[in-house]
């Protein structure tokens, strides 16, 4: 019998996954897979400045957006963790890449969908998708240690997944040409859940669900003309970071 999918999401901080991926990860728990979401940070300094302006210290603030980014994942069905990095600026290193390799020998993704490797207005969110990316390569080699020093087993390494990008809040800034359209219809009231469980960021609830219809507009268009997909149609934007390797072009 063939594995159960496995989904895994890299965030840079505690909301990210909501906002451009939360579709994808309710669709993926309906369908039976497993989902994975890792946050690198709370998003505690540059994501919560409504927490500072009411005066809360930085404990507090953390443990808050965990609460509610757990919150936030049980609405989507999808397991969390949370690697405590740091944000703004979220630094990349030898040892968070490591963590990340456990990650990935552990979950065993068949997907990953994490940031895209521009953003001019977030130095934090490409940070997040080199480490992604470099963690997915050396999680796939037998002579890398884990974070513990130990070496993998045969069954630990992984395969070689495909890798998305979802959606940046200012896709036209962040060279984001989406050339994967995900139909979210059925998902989006548990991605709409999602983002209600994040009252620390409310002003995005309606920008993404604004989002989600006018991509909805666009899985209409490109989905062929005789799919009877529902005028409500709502949806998320990807890009495919490696090529797809098929037998057949469909």
């Amino acid at each position: 019998m063939a594995a159960t999918p496995s989904l895994l999401v890299i965030s840079a901080h505690a909301g990210d996954f909501v906002w451009r991926a939360g579709g994808a990860i309710a669709a993926a728990v309906l369908r039976g897979e497993r989902a994975t979401v890792v946050c690198l940070s709370f998003g505690e300094r540059g994501e919560s400045a409504s927490q500072w302006l009411a005066g809360k210290s930085l404990d507090e603030i953390k443990a808050l957006r965990r609460a509610e980014a757990e919150a936030a994942a049980a609405a989507l069905g999808a397991d969390i963790e949370f690697l405590d990095l740091g944000d703004y600026p979220l630094r990349e290193s030898p040892e968070a890449v490591a963590r990340l390799v456990d990650v990935y020998r552990r979950t065993q993704p068949t997907v990953v969908l994490t940031h895209t490797l521009t953003d001019p207005y977030n130095g934090d969110h490409p940070a997040a998708a080199r480490m992604a990316l470099q963690a997915r390569v050396l999680a796939q080699a037998i002579g890398v240690a884990g974070a513990d020093g130990s070496f993998p087993t045969t069954d630990e390494i992984i395969g070689a997944p495909p890798v998305f990008f979802f959606e940046p809040h200012q896709g036209e800034q962040c060279d984001f040409r989406p050339n994967v359209l995900l139909d979210i219809t059925d998902a989006f009231p548990h991605k709409r859940a999602a983002m209600e469980c994040l009252p620390a960021q409310k002003h995005m609830w309606s920008y993404y669900t604004d989002l989600a219809v006018r991509r909805g507009v666009q899985v209409r268009r490109n989905a062929g003309p005789n799919l009877g997909l529902p005028h409500e149609t709502m949806g998320e934007a990807y890009v495919r970071y490696y090529p797809q390797v098929t037998g057949v072009l469909e």
